[in-house]
């Protein structure tokens, strides 16, 4: 005999169409999803973008503002450099930094290598060049790496002590310096290793030239 119960009639109808649910449940699970994907993102953006970058900057102006504006090294009320950044010097009566590919050289707005690979003759050209210069000015010495070569970012602030003693010479010639003077003014710009074990010695360029000219006026030609 046929089944007369609507409600079974009805509960079987149900259960043979489950994609009348799923249609109508869709766009109320997408639209709770996108919600949720909005809200994360914008309390992440909110803490990971300004919140704790404004927390960081405050610890790091706080503990150390020196070092979070950039270690500028101000004179006469003038910002002249950053101990982080190498500059540019000619002068035979100033200590030179290393080598520079950073655009025309020690530009910070473009830091960079050369590039250059160690069978390129560009490279091996420029070296060679920079030895003869150096080894004209100080025939007797063997001449340091790091006065021949540049560094990966083209910034280098630093000359190792060995770099810096092979100048001593030409500074002293141009300044009528003793040498045991401009020797003295070295080691007084020598930073040690970091922590005692890491890196190596190296002497902060900017720093020992204003330190120089301080002690001494350049000679006037």
């Amino acid at each position: 005999m046929p089944n007369q119960n609507p409600e079974a009639h009805t509960d079987r109808g149900q259960l043979s169409h489950p994609a009348q649910i799923d249609a109508k449940a869709a766009p109320q699970s997408f639209t709770r999803n996108l919600r949720t994907a909005v809200l994360i993102t914008l309390a992440t953006t909110v803490i990971c973008g300004l919140i704790y970058s404004l927390a960081v900057t405050a610890v790091a102006q706080l503990l150390f503002p020196n070092q979070s504006n950039g270690s500028l090294i101000v004179k006469n009320g003038q910002v002249i450099g950053s101990k982080l950044l190498g500059q540019a010097f000619n002068s035979p009566g100033y200590f030179h930094s290393r080598p520079s590919s950073a655009g025309a050289g020690n530009d910070a707005s473009q830091s960079s290598g050369s590039n250059l690979g160690p069978t390129n003759h560009q490279l091996s050209d420029r070296v060679k060049s920079d030895a003869a210069k150096l080894q004209a000015e100080n025939p007797d010495a063997a001449i340091p790496v790091d006065l021949v070569t540049a560094s990966g970012s083209g910034l280098d602030p630093e000359i190792s002590p060995a770099a810096a003693e092979f100048q001593i010479p030409r500074i002293a010639r141009e300044r009528n310096m003793p040498v045991s003077e401009v020797r003295s003014l070295i080691a007084k710009h020598t930073l040690s290793r970091q922590f005692g074990f890491l890196g190596e010695p190296r002497v902060r360029v900017l720093e020992l030239n204003l330190d120089l000219d301080a002690s001494l006026p350049k000679k006037q030609s």
